[in-house]
């Protein structure tokens, strides 16, 4: 895995966490117990602050930055797509970030809240909570059932285990 340092800051990165060797974390980032940061991802806290909350999943190729001097804040148990770039955003609770999405400045998405594939929210906009939001610029579309609630802990469940097995079970052949 390439971990860097960057000025005097050095990733500070939990326990039982997966850090794909091919990912990238950057500086001033910190990477709390039980998370998952997938190959190809960029977490760059070279002049800002990233902090993801334990049993967070950061899937492949996934960018995640700040700001300079600012923060961006993933909570605990939240789902970050394949391919998704956040920038100087909070990412509150168990929120699931779709594949492809685009989170921009300022903006807020609150606990459980859902942005869909491909959508962007726009700089200063919040999801609010229990929302699902859709589409470019992202528009509330619907609300999260506790049946959806109860499949995505499930897939959140997988990739907390999968952090803390990846490491005796992925062998390089």
């Amino acid at each position: 895995m390439a971990i860097y340092k960057f000025d005097d800051f050095i990733p500070d990165i939990g326990d039982n966490c997966y850090v794909a060797e091919s990912a990238e974390v950057i500086g001033n980032v910190k990477i709390q117990a039980g998370c998952y940061i997938g190959p190809n991802s960029v977490i760059r806290g070279d002049y800002g602050r990233i902090v993801i909350g334990e049993q967070s999943a950061v899937e492949e190729g996934v960018i995640i930055h700040a700001r300079p001097q600012e923060i961006t804040i993933i909570g605990k148990r939240v789902t970050i797509g394949h391919g998704a770039i956040i920038h100087t955003c909070t990412i509150e609770d168990s929120a699931v970030i779709g594949m492809g999405a685009i989170i921009s400045d300022y903006a807020l998405v609150r606990e459980w809240g859902v942005v869909a594939e491909g959508a962007v929210v726009k700089n200063r906009s919040i999801v609010e909570a229990g929302s699902i939001y859709a589409g470019v610029p992202a528009k509330e579309i619907g609300k999260v059932s506790e049946e959806y609630k109860n499949v995505w802990n499930h897939f959140k469940d997988i990739y907390v285990e999968l952090a803390s097995s990846y490491h005796r079970r992925l062998v390089r052949i």
